[in-house]
Formats: structure tokens, sequence, C-alpha cells
């Protein structure tokens, strides 16, 4: 029986984070970080990780904050410019583990929806015998 090695992505493989777009669309790095702290959260992110869609999440939040609806809705539809690239000292131990024969298991937080934008951006996520979303 091989032994199996289980990767997280966000993080681990792969650098996610919403500053890398958000400092594109803020004019101040302080500005940034109170939205992301006191409005598109991530305990409101989770939430979608938890299943809920990125639609119903975007209304519910334009809802409460109307005044940050463009910076909200931009969250998700511009998901894709978050994720900063492989984390290739992670992803070279990947590939040396492959290599060796090892079962390569992932795992993911990330929604149902934004997953597959990663699974098309990264070849080295299809090495993977299984991933749990």
């Amino acid at each position: 029986m091989k032994p199996t090695i289980i990767f997280d992505l966000g993080g681990v493989l792969i650098d996610w984070n919403p500053r890398h777009y958000y400092r594109t669309i803020f004019d101040h790095e302080h500005e940034m970080e109170h939205f992301l702290k006191n409005i598109a959260t991530s305990d409101w992110n989770e939430l979608q990780d938890a299943g809920r869609s990125l639609t119903e999440a975007t209304d519910i939040l334009c809802l409460h904050f109307p005044e940050y609806e463009r910076m909200i809705r931009l969250y998700y539809s511009e998901w894709k410019k978050m994720l900063n690239g492989a984390l290739e000292e992670t992803v070279t131990i990947l590939k040396s583990l492959k290599e060796k024969d090892y079962r390569l298991i992932a795992l993911t937080n990330w929604s149902d929806e934004t997953f597959p934008v990663a699974l098309e951006m990264f070849e080295f996520l299809h090495w993977f015998e299984g991933i749990l979303v």
C-alpha cells in the first residue's frame, strides 16, 4: 500500500489572497484593509466555502453595504486575480512525491464555484488522485 500525502491548496500550493487584486483597485492600503476587515471579511468568504452561492453572498453583502457594491461585486467576478501563482517550493515537493509514486490527495475550502478556476490555471492540480472541495 502506497503512503498517502495530503496537501491543502490555498497558502500551501497556491498563493491566494484578495489583497493581490484589491491593491490594484484601492488608492490607499488603509482603504483596502478596511474593506477586507469590515465588509468582504474572511468570515463572509468562508460562508461561500461552506456552500452558499457566490451570487447570493454578493447580493446580500451589497444590500448591507450599498456604498461598496462595485468593490463587493469584484470579489468573485475577479477571483482569478487573487491567485498570485504557484508557491514553487511546495510544488517542487509535490512533484518529488509524485515521482516517488506516493498517493497524493488535495483538499481545499474554496467553493465549488471558485475551485474550477484554480483547476484550470494550475496543471499540477491534475497530479492528485483525488481532491476534496
